[in-house]
């Protein structure tokens, strides 16, 4: 096996091998090949069962707990004794990085033959005396990065072959005497039992023996290790003492016999028989009390009789299975104030006595399942200032007895009904401080606090936004709803974030997080997001924190218009289903193929706008599905060969706006370029001067030459270094460089970092984003101050130098530092080394603080002595005592100024200046005054507490407020409106209304007036009896009706019929109406009365101009007059149509076959892309505008798509002549006469059968699969916008007639600009020509309206009467037509007069294929009606026309559907008329 070990079992490698003993059943759920078991990342929490008796190495790096061959990323939390009994052939057994809390006695006893054992990086809190009993061969002991405080006696005295023992980072305090004596070959002592944080850099040469991260405690009962240390000074040579604090700092190797001393009680040594009191807690009354003592575990062992402990203010992150099990008589549990992130369900399993649970003020996002399942006598239970967001229904269910419950200050936003149900002795509850999404989901909780008045705090909502602010408990039960998508009630299980991240927006499946200045990246993503905006926000650097694992169906990203410097390696993972990134407009100056690791499904990579200057062969690694890549206005003036060799699908390759610089680096990729069907734009070479702006493809091999010897290029897969600085692995140094800021391009995993001899006057906030960062040098710098945030975030520091700081304020005596205040360091957790020598410090009782810090465990501080007060001038930092660290008199104005901001009094009227540890001073006003510095005085009406409009007076010397009342209201706030009917003067019965300030009179039938005071008349309205708008007079005998004309009778409701007097002549028929009539002519006459005889029929009557051509004749001819696109002697045919609507087509359904073809047409757009021509179903051919050049594709099926482009851009707005003639096998496509392209169709015997339809100017939807053959040359399925005109085949010219037109084609060239008809075509109003044509929407079956957009037309049920611009009805009275918006007349024929109508909507507009409009709707006037000739002032003797006369200009914010924004000014008329016409 030992080959087979060598290349298979690397450090980072798990894997488990197995002996030749037979086959035996592989554990599930693990993965058998051959002699390996593969267990790693399933999630197990426990040792599988029967693992092969053969296996001889169990390995497992990086695990949660157990690694065991390949059982990294598991979650095992216990081992249970005679795990391993069966592998008696077992050598190495990793269980490093895990969670083992206990290690059972006697669990390696059967291990004979286990040489290597890790336990590294767990939760171990202690080693009993037979741990290890069993093991004799074992060489390598790796107990360090654990929480063991206790080490029985006798727990290594049966490893006397053991070589390396590693127990640093530990709390271990004490070490019981010859622990280490029956170790003969011991020769590396890693890190092992040290107290401190290696308060000195040992030399190279020395063996790995640095001895740190322990408590060591230096009494009698530790003398025994100082002369075993100086025997081994290559173990423990620099091993110092953590306590008496009179040895604080010193070798314990260098101290004698007499310097260990127990004085009075001493702690005997810890012993784990029945539990015990752990060192660092004090135990009486069967209280354990370990407050404050800088735990980071749970301590284990503890004495089972304990009652309550004490944990609150500690540094506890995780409460492990099980951790209190064991002690059942707990009554009381204080975890407060700690960093608890997790809980193990059965953490308090067991405990039928507790009746106390205190958790607030951690990091708890859930309360897992069965958490206070059995904890019957819980009396009290605070949960509050966490971050939890989700509460199970059954969460409390066992908490009958519970009085208290606490969850204020989280982050939930509903809760399930019933929660509390099982609360039947609950007294209070505190639920203020959510986020409560006030939805119909939360209506149970309403209605429950309604009833049970014990919600204390004042629970309130977060949102809808009429409810926000709002107590849950005083809201009607009416008021909770849900519209839509929001009724989607949780399934409170928690498996799922909140809905939606903070400030962020969520619609469907769509998170929007842009624009709003973020600076670190969203938590809690829903899991079915499938878009992703986090465009124009502030990040700066995306950490590697998982944030895509668990969304599976992701599949666009878009982070542009960022400040991303860098991505973290492994960002993306669990982004493999996203297709889009887009990072366009970044600071990104490199790419590495690990920032994208994850995203192998990635098929766009938007790189737009950022400053890369390199790309290599590692820059896109892993990539393989990219087929569009952009790295358009960069910072590229070279490209190393292979850069696109891991991208086997790209097919469009965005290279334009780079300074490239054609030498002779870049002759490959000339080469490479004309050697692959990618589409690049044409990228130009903007050196050397003689190949300025010449396409980099068209460059001769020659021609790409250097001329100067090149200087090495730092363009390379390898790590980047700043132009100013050195680098060497991990150490970067950029000193004595005049900087004034981080240098660009710092490694991300740098360690070191040497910024001495610079002009930096502040810590770098930058620091933090260094997570590696191990130590820092900035002194010799100008560095002025220190505050309390120089270091936050930076724990992993172990070194800092801040040597000689100048301070360059000349007003100040001295000009140096002279105070650090005390926690300045506190978030530098791993610092070791700091040296702040040069400085003057002020060595009074307030910097006894940093001596005692330097002494008790980090590295002397350069040679920093004091300069003052009287007495220790010149004193060492160092070696002073802390007794000479007083403070005897007052500090000198001088060194109080440079620390103390209230020296200089800034609070006003009388107020107190108080020193803030993190607003450097707060003010502490009188009574009367408020703001920060007591400067506003306190005005009792700053609330405006007085309602309905009354005003506010406030009163200085009571400092109350009274209320001056609106007429109307009375009361202390005017709240109180005054009855104004109690002395009412309604009369005849009327009835009183009261108002504010007045009454009004609801008047009795027949009754009118202000106070009913008025009988009606027989004219009043109600009584009137006249008809048809006539006038009603009373008199004595009654109302009398005067007629208007055309009606008689006592009411006038009778029609007089005007025919009994007519005067129509030659046999016509009279016709009446009101007050007149009409004559219908018989045949060959016309006229009023049908007096005159009908002139001949005219030669326009005769010419039949179709399609709405109006007639004109000259000299007895007529002509026609055709509309735009038409063309003929009647303009019968239709020859050039304007492609409006995004899916608008042409279908050719009768073209004749054309094998050997010859095609013409003319086009005219500004688009880059669309489909001109189309044609065939399993070998189809496409004549496509692609990126503004023509390009015909052809697909055999059989065979590779083949495709030939044009060298002519076409998109320039003109008319452009593509030419396409087929013969056989052969394609020739022409532009403009150009020179022709030739395609060979490899075979096909005829190219183009003509039984399948031609489309012109796009495709249906149905035809779009059959079009995926082309897929390789990715044919563009978007339709034609523009002109196509004259399309001949076989030089016939099509009529565009006679085919299929999909709404949106429009006839002319002249697009409809004005109009965009929803569910219609746009066409011309044929009663117009020339340049004043208006346009209509023609709509579809189903819809009308202006613009097409009103659904549900209702069918025609009128036969007799045809309205042009409206539609008809049938009334009472019979057939109408009901006019659309400017139209009037019977017939709605006629346009009203000109004026403006008003508009309030969103202006839309087309960005290529992109759709956008305003943000907002806004107001404006659509011109529209007639203007009559000679009749409107100031308009000259030309046409008029119904024309904006005055505009107003907006700048507008617009926001288009593929995420982008952008603000656009627009002119809109806000008042019409008539003028001339342009």
């Amino acid at each position: 096996h030992a080959m087979m070990t060598r290349m298979l079992l690397p450090w980072g490698v798990l894997v488990l091998l197995v002996g030749q003993g037979g086959a035996e059943a592989c554990p599930a759920p693990c993965s058998c090949l051959g002699n390996m078991v593969d267990c790693h990342g399933l999630g197990i929490h426990a040792v599988p069962k029967n693992i092969p008796r053969g296996t001889e190495r169990l390995f497992g790096i990086c695990n949660v707990l157990l690694c065991f061959s390949h059982l990294m990323e598991n979650q095992i939390g216990n081992v249970e004794r005679g795990a391993f009994d069966e592998l008696k052939e077992l050598e190495r057994l990793r269980l490093n990085k895990n969670r083992l809390g206990q290690l059972p006695e006697l669990l390696f006893q059967k291990n004979e033959a286990l040489s290597r054992l890790d336990l590294s990086e767990n939760a171990i809190q202690a080693v009993p005396r037979r741990a290890f009993r069993g093991a004799t061969d074992l060489k390598n002991l790796q107990l360090d990065k654990n929480h063991i405080s206790c080490i029985e006696e006798g727990a290594f005295r049966a490893l006397r072959s053991l070589e390396v023992l590693t127990l640093n980072n530990n709390n271990i305090s004490s070490i019981p005497v010859s622990s280490f004596n029956h170790m003969p070959k011991l020769r590396t002592f890693f890190d092992c039992v040290c107290i401190l944080l290696s308060s000195c850099l040992l030399p190279s040469s020395l063996p790995l023996s640095r001895l740190h991260s322990n408590a060591l405690r230096c009494d009698c009962h530790l003398a025994w290790l100082s002369p075993w240390l100086r025997q081994r000074p290559a173990l423990g040579l620099y091993t110092q003492c953590s306590s008496p604090p009179t040895l604080r700092g010193l070798n314990l190797a260098e101290l004698r016999k007499s310097d260990f001393a127990c004085p009075g009680m001493t702690s005997a040594p810890c012993s784990l028989a029945s539990g015990s009191c752990p060192p660092m807690c004090s135990c009486s009354n069967n209280i354990v009390d370990c407050r404050g003592r800088g735990l980071t575990a749970i301590p284990a062992h503890l004495p089972e009789a304990m009652t309550e402990i004490r944990l609150e203010q500690n540094g506890i992150k995780s409460v492990p299975p099980g951790a209190f099990s064991s002690y059942k008589k707990l009554r009381r549990i204080d975890l407060s104030n700690n960093q608890i992130s997790e809980i193990a369900p059965d953490a308090f399993h067991g405990l039928r006595a507790l009746n106390s649970l205190v958790l607030y003020g951690n990091k708890i996002t859930e309360l897992p399942g069965g958490v206070f399942d059995g904890l019957a006598s819980l009396e009290l239970l605070l949960l509050n200032a966490n971050k939890i967001h989700c509460i199970r229904a059954t969460v409390f269910k066992d908490l009958e007895n519970l009085a208290l419950l606490s969850l204020y200050d989280n982050k939930i936003q509903s809760l399930a009904k019933g929660t509390f149900s099982s609360l039947h002795s609950i007294q209070t509850l505190h639920l203020a401080q959510n986020p409560f999404v006030c939805d119909c989901n939360v209506k149970w909780l309403a209605d429950f606090l309604r009833s049970n008045p014990i919600e204390t705090s004042g629970a309130r909502c977060a949102s809808p936004r009429r409810l926000a602010n709002k107590r849950i408990a005083q809201i009607k039960s009416n008021k909770f709803r849900c519209s839509g998508t929001d009724d989607r009630r949780q399934s409170y299980e928690c498996n799922s974030k909140p809905v939606c991240p903070a400030k962020c927006r969520c619609e469907a499946n769509m998170v929007d997080c842009s624009n709003l200045r973020l600076t670190k990246f969203p938590e809690h993503l829903p899991s079915s997001t499938e878009e992703l905006r986090l465009n124009n926000n502030d990040l700066s650097v995306l950490e590697a924190t998982g944030a895509f694992k668990g969304l599976s169906q992701l599949k666009k990203i878009n982070l542009s218009n960022n400040k991303i410097l860098d991505i973290e390696d492994g960002a993306f993972e669990g982004a493999s289903s996203v297709v889009e990134l887009h990072l366009t407009a970044n600071h990104l100056e490199s790419v590495r193929g690990s920032m994208f690791r994850g995203m192998e499904g990635l098929r766009m990579l938007m790189l737009r706008n950022n400053r890369i200057s390199c790309i290599h062969n590692g820059s896109f690694t892993g990539l393989t599905n990219v087929r569009l890549l952009s790295l358009y206005d960069n910072q590229l003036s070279t490209i190393l060969p292979g850069t696109f060799d891991t991208l086997p699908n790209l097919s469009t390759l965005n290279l334009l706006a780079n300074p490239f610089n054609c030498d002779c680096r870049l002759s490959w990729f000339g080469v490479w370029l004309r050697s692959r069907r990618i589409v690049t734009g044409n990228p130009r070479c903007q050196g050397p001067a003689f190949l300025r702006e010449i396409p980099l493809q068209d460059v001769a091999v020659p021609d790409f030459r250097c001329e100067d010897v090149l200087e090495d290029s730092s363009c390379g897969p390898g790590p980047q270094c700043p132009n100013q600085c050195t680098c060497m692995d991990t150490v970067v140094r950029c000193s004595n460089k005049h900087l004034q800021a981080l240098p660009r391009g710092l490694p991300r995993n740098v360690t070191e970092l040497y910024l001495d001899g610079n002009q930096f006057t502040s810590v770098p906030k930058e620091l933090a984003t260094f997570k590696y960062l191990q130590l820092v040098d900035l002194s010799n710098n100008k560095i002025s101050s220190l505050s309390d945030d120089s270091f936050s975030n930076m724990s992993q520091l172990t070194t800092l130098v801040i040597i000689i700081f100048v301070i360059v304020f000349s007003s100040l005596h001295g000009n140096d530092i002279s105070e650090l205040r005390q926690g300045i360091f506190s978030d530098v957790a791993s610092l070791s080394h700091l040296a702040i020598g040069a400085n003057p410090l002020y060595c009074d009782c307030r910097l006894l603080w940093l001596s005692d810090w330097v002494k008790s465990g980090y590295k002397e501080p350069g040679i920093a002595r004091c300069a003052g007060p009287r007495g220790m001038e010149g004193k060492l930092l160092l070696t002073t005592p802390a007794d000479k660290f007083q403070c005897l008199g007052p500090v000198e104005a001088s060194v109080q100024a440079k620390c103390s901001p209230c020296m200089s009094s800034p609070c006003m009227n009388q107020g107190l200046c108080q020193v803030h540890h993190t607003q450097s001073y707060t003010c502490t006003c009188k009574a009367g005054f408020t703001g920060r510095h007591c400067e506003t005085p306190v005005d009792a009406c700053v609330s405006n507490p007085c309602t309905n409009g009354g005003t506010c007076l406030s009163d200085e010397q009571t400092r109350g407020f009274s209320c001056a009342c609106a007429f109307g209201f009375h009361g202390t706030f005017c709240e109180v409106n005054m009855d104004d009917c109690q002395d009412h003067g309604c009369e005849n019965g009327a009835t009183c209304v009261d108002g504010v300030g007045n009454y009004t009179c609801l008047c009795a039938p027949k009754y009118t007036g202000l106070f009913c005071e008025e009988e009606e008349g027989v004219c009043s309205p109600g009584r009137n009896p006249c008809q048809h708008q006539s006038t009603c007079i009373s008199s004595p005998s009654g109302p009398r009706c005067v007629c208007i004309p055309g009606w008689v009778g006592p009411d006038c409701g009778i029609d007089y019929n005007e025919c009994l007097d007519h005067r129509c002549q030659n046999g016509a028929q009279c016709v009446d109406h009101l007050d007149g009539y009409s004559c219908t002519c018989p045949q060959g006459y016309s006229g009023q009365f049908c007096e005159a005889a009908v002139a001949p029929p005219s030669p326009c009557q005769l010419a039949q101009c179709q399609n709405g051509a109006p007639c004109v004749e000259k000299t007895g001819t007529a002509t026609c007059q055709c509309l735009p696109g038409f063309e003929g002697l009647s303009c019968e045919k239709l020859v050039s149509v304007n492609f409006v609507n995004r899916d608008s087509y042409v279908q050719l359904q009768d073209v004749k076959n054309w094998p050997q073809a010859n095609i013409t047409l003319q086009v005219s757009t500004a688009e880059d892309n669309g489909i001109l021509l189309y044609n065939g179903d399993d070998e189809p051919i496409a004549v496509e505008l692609h990126e503004g050049h023509v390009r015909v594709t052809y697909d055999p099926g059989n065979q590779p798509a083949t495709a030939i482009y044009s060298t002519e851009t076409v998109n320039d707005g003109r008319f452009h002549t593509v030419e396409l003639v087929t013969f056989n096998r052969m394609v020739n496509l022409s532009v403009d006469g150009g020179e022709p392209m030739t395609l060979d169709s490899q075979g096909r015997s005829q190219l183009v059968t003509g039984e399948a339809p031609l489309y012109v100017g796009g495709m249906p939807e149905e035809v779009i699969p059959a079009s995926l053959g082309l897929s390789s040359q990715t044919l563009n399925v978007s339709s034609f916008h523009g002109c196509i005109r004259n399309l001949y085949i076989n030089h016939e010219l099509q009529d565009f007639t006679r085919g299929h037109m999909k709404p949106g084609v429009v006839p002319g060239c002249q697009a409809c600009r004005k109009l965009y008809c929803l569910h219609g075509i746009c066409q011309p109003n044929t009663a117009q020509v020339g340049e004043d044509r208006t346009y209509r929407c023609d709509c579809e079956v189903g819809y009308h309206g202006t613009l097409c957009n009103l659904q549900g037309e209702p069918a025609a049920s009128c036969r007799g009467l045809k309205c042009l611009q409206g539609r008809c009805q049938e009334t009472e009275d019979g057939e109408r037509c009901v006019c659309q918006q400017g139209y009037t007349g019977e017939s709605c024929d006629t346009e009203s007069p000109c004026r403006g109508e008003p508009v309030r909507d969103y202006h839309r507009l087309q960005r290529g294929t992109v759709l956008c409009q305003t943000s907002k709707p806004f107001s404006w006037v659509e011109c529209r009606g007639r203007c009559q000739t000679g009749t409107e002032p100031g308009v000259g003797v030309g046409t008029p026309c119904c024309a904006p006369l005055r505009v107003r200009r907006r700048r507008l914010a617009f926001e288009c559907d593929d995420g982008t924004s952008f603000t656009q000014d627009v002119e809109k008329p806000v008042e019409c008329g008539c003028k001339e016409c342009v």
